[in-house]
């Protein structure tokens, strides 16, 4: 667990670029561009009522009270009335449909990422801490929730209130509006400097709940729980954690207290701003300049007071938009990560799959740079035979296997099916083509019937007991409490490695490929286990092509051809005799395997 370990990835260098990412930003919104627009009209419509009340305020005071005239005054205070309904009404519809869009683009983001998540590279994951992962998921798009629910409305409704108040304040006095706007522009750039330093603040905070969230996800699992329990750690990841957590305080007390004292100073001055105007009219009438009505002065402080809460909302949201920056450059972070493995633009469909498996030159490195792992392999396994692949720890054993579905992809020469590359394969053809049996067994926190259909979604009952049969796990999962309702735990931890393995053998049964590959199936299990699994095993390779990775050779010595890899180079290839009778690696291997099984 390494909580202060920093993301392996790293944004291309442009990934801030202000302009670029608003437009990037706004395009989400294009598909509901209509709905948009009819917020649009509502914020209009809202805003021109909202500006009407003032001058209805102003001929009650100047008009209607002064000359006794109680019919107009009757139809002014009704006019004010309706104009709070009308605008009430108009505000909830428009929260109703932004938050509707607000929440459609959450969930396009949601899906977009985990769908770039889903084609990404086995490499990716295993660079890549599944914690940093939904962080970005959860935390970052969730923090969005209200830039994306309400940003956009508040911007067009503030924006619209600001103008239609200042285009209001100047018809009822030109000079009263230069006094109450002289300030505006250095509330602006107050705004700016605070969303700049929030922006940053924020960064920091999302990089810190990505490292809290990896830490939980691996301490919290069952592996993690069992590992630190076992080494006696509990205390000191509770103790880790506790200082991973003291950080996010610091963080968001920062996050939240950025600027708070230079808008609380805006705050103050724009509440005082009708005190101004009251002294700017006394003072032009006191010095003989032209009278300005009662009526005037009090809807003109009104109109104000209507510009400074749109205006005040206008810069708040200025503020917002900085900070959610931040959290929209880690999201489209992984949404432009680059893919490696993709499908051609018209990739080979096959009906019918024999199941040769090739391998023509093949060479792999890792990422493409340093040494090789895999170099000049030459390997045909025929449609029906079987290959198995051994070799010390690091040969490149399981790199071949992770060939073939394409895992990942040859840096050099190709591997093919039925005489097609693999990368000209559509990936439905090749999903349906190879299966792959592995040493770490995952079952999902679902029942059995529900981890056995993730092959197979329309299986049938009686399908699924027929590959529990052939998988020799049918009898034990009819005598759980539930049968094959049976939830069976966080990975699997219900279950024994040789159960597990049995189930994942039955659940490749169901989805029947043509192409079979045995990660080290069977290195994890005791001989007894092995034994019972190598069964299902059989049952399962028969008449498939099959490519079987062993650390051991117990489970190899029947294949149709044995390699030897050594540095990810065929050292020896043959039958597991002619290998013997050689007396090369192959057979010295054979010779530590009944050294250690003497021992046991």
């Amino acid at each position: 667990m390494h909580p202060d370990r920093e993301p392996s990835w790293t944004p291309p260098a442009d990934a801030g670029e202000h302009p670029r990412q608003v437009r990037r930003i706004l395009s989400l919104f294009r598909p509901y561009r209509g709905r948009l627009a009819i917020v649009g009209l509502l914020v209009g419509a809202s805003s021109l009522v909202s500006v009407a009340t003032p001058f209805l305020l102003k001929e009650t005071l100047d008009v209607a009270i002064p000359q006794g005239r109680t019919g107009l005054l009757s139809l002014l205070a009704l006019g004010m009335i309706l104009s709070a309904v009308l605008s009430s009404v108009f505000g909830v519809l428009q929260t109703l449909i932004s938050t509707t869009v607000g929440q459609r683009v959450m969930h396009d983001l949601r899906t977009a990422v985990y769908g770039r998540l889903q084609r990404m590279s086995l490499a990716f994951f295993t660079r890549t801490r599944t914690g940093e992962v939904q962080s970005r998921i959860a935390n970052d798009i969730g923090g969005m929730q209200a830039t994306v629910t309400s940003t956009a409305t508040s911007l067009v409704s503030n924006a619209t209130s600001v103008v239609a108040t200042i285009v209001a304040m100047v018809a009822l006095d030109w000079r009263l509006t230069i006094v109450s706007l002289l300030l505006l522009p250095v509330f602006v750039w107050v705004s700016r400097r605070v969303g700049r330093e929030r922006k940053r603040i924020t960064t920091q905070r999302q990089n810190q709940m990505a490292a809290m969230a990896a830490t939980v996800t691996e301490s919290l699992s069952v592996s993690g729980i069992l590992l630190g329990r076992t080494m006696g750690r509990s205390d000191s990841l509770t103790a880790s954690f506790s200082e991973e957590s003291e950080r996010l305080v610091g963080l968001e007390v920062r996050s939240n207290m950025a600027g708070r004292w230079r808008m609380a100073v805006i705050t103050i001055v724009m509440a005082a701003m009708p005190a101004v105007i009251y002294w700017t009219a006394g003072l032009a009438l006191q010095l003989g300049g032209p009278e300005v009505s009662l009526g005037t002065i009090v809807a003109f402080v009104s109109l104000q007071q209507g510009l400074f809460r749109p205006a005040v909302s206008l810069l708040a949201t200025g503020v917002q938009v900085q900070t959610s920056l931040a959290l929209f450059q880690r999201i489209f972070e992984y949404l432009d990560l680059p893919i490696d493995i993709t499908e051609r633009d018209q990739p080979v469909h096959l009906d019918r799959i024999k199941g040769e498996v090739r391998f023509q030159d093949v060479e792999f490195r890792y990422d493409g740079k340093g040494g090789p792992v895999l170099d000049g392999i030459d390997l045909v396994v025929p449609a029906g035979g079987s290959l198995a692949v051994v070799g010390s720890t690091g040969a490149g054993k399981s790199t071949l296997g992770h060939l073939v579905p394409r895992l990942y992809d040859v840096t050099g020469g190709r591997v093919t099916l039925d005489g097609v590359d693999v990368r000209d394969l559509d990936f439905d053809t090749l999903a349906r083509a190879v299966g792959v049996v592995s040493q770490e067994t995952y079952l999902f926190h679902a029942s059995v019937a529900e981890n056995l259909r993730f092959a197979k979604p329309d299986a049938t009952e009686e399908e699924l007991h027929s590959a529990a049969k052939a998988a020799q796990i049918h009898d034990h999962i009819a005598a759980l409490p539930d049968g094959y309702d049976t939830v069976v735990g966080e990975r699997g931890h219900r279950f024994s490695g040789g159960e597990k393995q049995r189930l994942a053998i039955a659940r490749t049964i169901l989805r029947d490929p043509p192409v079979l590959i045995l990660d080290e199936a069977t290195s994890a299990l005791d001989t007894r286990t092995e034994a019972a699994v190598q069964q299902a095993i059989d049952a399962l390779s028969a008449g498939r092509t099959t490519l079987t990775i062993a650390h051991r050779l117990s489970t190899v010595r029947g294949a149709d051809q044995i390699v030897v890899l050594d540095s990810g180079r065929v050292a020896e290839r043959g039958t597991h005799q002619e290998l013997l009778e050689e007396g090369g690696r192959y057979a010295a291997l054979v010779r530590r395997d009944a050294r250690l099984e003497s021992v046991a």
